[in-house]
C-alpha cells in the first residue's frame, strides 16, 4: 500500500471565476518571459527568464525586505522592466499582497494611494523621490504603515532619501542594485544590520563580489578601493543564454579568472568603503579619464545636483575634443524652472568647478555647461549619457542639446 501511495502523482489544480487551471510540470530551465535590458550601453539584450528567476525575486524580497504574509507591496513600474514581475514574484510566492495603482505615481493622488491602500513596502526610484520633494506631493498623507522603502534604478542621493525616510517617521531605506540578467539583486542592504543612505551593506543572498583594481584583478577581500565590479561565475537567479546575442561573449570574454573560474562581467563602477559598505558609481562605460584621473558620472553629478536650488538634475559626460586630445567635461543642467531666462551659465561653471575642486580633486576642470529640457533616459528611466555623448561629439562642446 505504501508503494502505491508513493507511485501517485498529484496535479495541483485551481479554479479562478469558474475556470479550471491545471499546473503544468516543466523544468528549471524552462522560460517563463522575455525581458530586454534597458539599452543604456547598446542595442538592449533580450534576456529569457526561466522557472529559477521567481525563486531568485522572492528570495531577495524575502531576505533583504522582509516581505512576507500581510505586507502590501507597491513599486511603481511596468511588466516591461524587470521589476514587473519581480514585483509579482517577490509579493505573491511570499503571501504578500500588491498594491496597484494605474496611473503615474508622480502627484498627490499617488501619495494618497500609498495611504489608503495602507502599503506597508514601497518601492521608488530617485528620480520619483526627488520630484516628490520638489513639488512636494506627498505633504498632508499618513505613511506611517510603512516599515521600509525599497529603491533601485539609478544611484541616489543622501539628502533626497533623508527627506524621503521622514515621510514614514525615519524607516529605512533597502537599496536594490542588480539587472535584468540577474533575475534580481547582487549587491543590496538588509533590515538586520545598520544602513548608510545611498549605500549598500552586503551582497545579495547567494552571490559573490569583486571589485577589479587597475590591473584588472580583483581586489584582496574587504579592502576599500574603486572598479568594475565582477561577480562569480554562478549566481542564483542568473541567465545563461540570450536571444539575439552571445551569452559567453557578452558577460565572460576578456574576463579575469578566481580560483580556477571565469568571473561574470557586469559593467557597474563600485566603491567598497573603509567600513565595508558599497556605493554604486554609474556604468563603467560611464568613466573618465580628466587629466589621467579615471572618475565615474556619478561622483560628479552628486556635487552638482546640490550646488545651486535652481538645478533639478545634472549629468557629467566626459567629450573627445574635435582636434583630439584628452577628454574635456560637460555638465549637462536641467533647471526646475526650464523656461526662466534668468540662468548665467558662465558662473554655474564656476560654481561647479570650484565645488568640484574642493570635494573631488583639483585637477579636474568643466569646460563647458549646456542646459536640456530633461535628460534622455530609457525606458526604465535610466540616463543614456552615451546618448549626451554622441550628440556633443557631432555639435560641439557649446551647443545647446
Amino acid at each position: 500500500m505504501a508503494e502505491e501511495e508513493n507511485s501517485l502523482e498529484y496535479t495541483p489544480t485551481w479554479v479562478v471565476a469558474g475556470v479550471e487551471y491545471i499546473a503544468v510540470e516543466k523544468p528549471a530551465g524552462a522560460c517563463t518571459n522575455i525581458l530586454f535590458s534597458s539599452g543604456t550601453t547598446g542595442e538592449p539584450k533580450a534576456i529569457p527568464w526561466t522557472n529559477i528567476s521567481p525563486l531568485k525575486s522572492a528570495a531577495d524580497a524575502w531576505c533583504h525586505m522582509d516581505v512576507h504574509q500581510g505586507d502590501v507591496v507597491a513599486w511603481p513600474t511596468n511588466l516591461g522592466w524587470m521589476m514587473g514581475p519581480w514585483l509579482v514574484y517577490a509579493s505573491l510566492i511570499n503571501g504578500a499582497c500588491i498594491a496597484l495603482y494605474n496611473s503615474s505615481p508622480l502627484g498627490p493622488a499617488f501619495a494618497k494611494f500609498v495611504q489608503d491602500a495602507e502599503v506597508t513596502m514601497l518601492g521608488v526610484i530617485p528620480s520619483i523621490v526627488r520630484t516628490w520633494q520638489h513639488s512636494n506631493s506627498t505633504s498632508g498623507y499618513d505613511w506611517s504603515r510603512i516599515r521600509c522603502f525599497g529603491s533601485t534604478g539609478e544611484a541616489s542621493n543622501v539628502d533626497e532619501y533623508l527627506w524621503l525616510m521622514s515621510r514614514a517617521h525615519y524607516k529605512p531605506v533597502i537599496e536594490y542594485c542588480g539587472g535584468t540578467e540577474i533575475g534580481g539583486s547582487f549587491v543590496t542592504g538588509s533590515l538586520l544590520q545598520p544602513q548608510s543612505l545611498a549605500a549598500f551593506s552586503t551582497r545579495a543572498m547567494g552571490c559573490k563580489l569583486f571589485i577589479l583594481g587597475e590591473d584588472g584583478n580583483p581586489l584582496p577581500p574587504d579592502a576599500e578601493g574603486v572598479g568594475e565590479l565582477a561577480l562569480s561565475p554562478h549566481v542564483f537567479g542568473a541567465s545563461s543564454s540570450l536571444l539575439n546575442g552571445n551569452h559567453y561573449n557578452v558577460y565572460f570574454k576578456g574576463m579575469p579568472t578566481f580560483q580556477g573560474q571565469v568571473l561574470r562581467r557586469h559593467g557597474d563602477l563600485f566603491e567598497r568603503t573603509s567600513k565595508g559598505y558599497y556605493r554604486a558609481h554609474g556604468r563603467a562605460d560611464d568613466t573618465m579619464n580628466l587629466g589621467g584621473i579615471k572618475v565615474g558620472s556619478i561622483e560628479i553629478e552628486r556635487v552638482c545636483n546640490s550646488v545651486d536650488e535652481s538645478v533639478l538634475e545634472t549629468a557629467a559626460i566626459g567629450v573627445p575634443p574635435p582636434t583630439g586630445g584628452p577628454e574635456q567635461l560637460v555638465i549637462a543642467v536641467v533647471f526646475k524652472d526650464p523656461e526662466s531666462r534668468n540662468h548665467n551659465l558662465n558662473l554655474m561653471k564656476k560654481s561647479f568647478n570650484s565645488e568640484i575642486q574642493k570635494k573631488l580633486n583639483p585637477l579636474f576642470k568643466v569646460s563647458s555647461v549646456v542646459t536640456l529640457p530633461s535628460l534622455p533616459r530609457t525606458a526604465t528611466n535610466k540616463v543614456m549619457r552615451r546618448v549626451l555623448r554622441q550628440r556633443l561629439t557631432q555639435t560641439g562642446l557649446n551647443s545647446k542639446l
